[in-house]
């Protein structure tokens, strides 16, 4: 029997950052964020070759262990080892698995569309097809969370596991003691076809490692800074804005309240941005962007800008100067998806 998964990235269109521990613990924190059709795969093959195969296809990365109730963790295919390891502890499985794992992924690592968290609860979902864990939406998001955040020790938000998981447009509160609601956000089809023809998503070319940035944050948080934590503040706020506009259709004005989110998020850590970013945001903003933004922690990855659909292309020509790439995409209104596949 084959087990599969795929799970989607996620644009962070708000709040990003509030999401972050201990700011969320203190304050709370609120991000509005949209999946896309770009995801996360996980195939398993169950074996009985007393071997566990893990390949990650997309980093031509393959290793061979034998099966053991707990995989080492040494900076090789540790976001699946990770999973693995905390599913026969979580659940009390006595006899170590026999299987191969393959996954890839759409987007590269340090992309800033949540790829590692997903890809994280990809590979859960597909060990849950196969031995039939209980787990629901919110189980599976906060295990996610759990694997990647204290098992690995990976910094982050919260956001990712839980977009990655529920899919669709979610609007995302976040409190102390690691409590979260996600509130699907009930969208009018010709809003979210509005807000497709209006965004134009571009990848640097540059990918990053979000750990300095999420380390500077967490730091300027535990040491007080107040310039930081009221930029924090006001992008916590306005993630609720851009919440109603969006709600509403009024695609202009969160377009240009987005343009107020990228200028807080600068002022969180002092790596978010650099100066290949700030000439593609200029340029975007010559070419008729009303406003845009790094996607995920910033430094590199993803950008994406909301534009008038019938300056779309002049935006887009604009950008393919760079040495990165415009990428197509649709809004994807599913969470993560498993199923089984029989050989016979």
């Amino acid at each position: 029997m084959i087990y599969r998964s795929k799970a989607p990235l996620r644009l962070g269109l708000g709040g990003g950052g509030s999401d972050v521990s201990p700011y969320s613990d203190l304050y709370g924190g609120a991000v509005l964020n949209a999946t896309i059709d770009q995801y996360a795969y996980c195939t398993i093959e169950e074996t009985n070759t007393d071997s566990i195969v893990i390949h990650a296809a997309d980093l031509d990365l393959k290793k061979r262990y034998p099966s053991l109730l707990n995989l080492p963790i040494d900076g090789h295919l540790d976001l699946q080892k990770g999973v693995y390891n905390r599913v026969i502890k979580e659940f009390g499985i006595k006899k170590p698995l026999s299987f191969n794992l393959t996954t890839y992924c759409d987007a590269p690592p340090g992309s800033g569309l949540g790829s590692s968290s997903t890809m994280v609860v990809a590979v859960l979902k597909a060990f849950t097809e196969w031995l039939n864990l209980p787990l629901g939406d919110y189980d599976m998001a906060y295990l996610a969370y759990q694997i990647e955040r204290i098992d690995l020790g990976f910094r982050g938000g919260k956001q990712d596991q839980y977009a990655a998981t529920f899919g669709g447009f979610n609007f995302i509160e976040f409190y102390k003691d690691d409590r979260v609601i996600v509130n699907p956000l009930r969208m009018k089809r010709w809003i979210v076809d509005e807000l497709e023809v209006s965004m134009v998503l571009f990848y640097t070319g540059a990918s990053r490692s979000s750990d300095k940035i999420i380390r500077e944050q967490q730091k300027n948080t535990r040491t007080g800074k107040k310039l930081q934590i009221e930029a924090t503040h006001r992008i916590k706020q306005n993630s609720y804005v851009m919440k109603d506009l969006l709600l509403k259709g009024d695609i202009i004005q969160f377009a240009k309240t987005l343009g107020k989110e990228w200028e807080n998020k600068k002022k969180m850590a002092s790596s978010i941005t650099n100066k290949s970013i700030e000439k593609v945001y200029e340029t975007a903003i010559k070419s008729g962007a009303y406003g845009g933004k790094v996607s995920g922690a910033g430094g590199g990855g993803f950008m994406f800008f909301t534009v008038d659909p019938l300056k779309r292309l002049n935006l887009i020509n604009a950008l393919n100067r760079f040495n990165g790439k415009v990428l197509n995409f649709h809004f994807s209104e599913n969470g993560c998806q498993g199923w089984k596949i029989n050989e016979e």
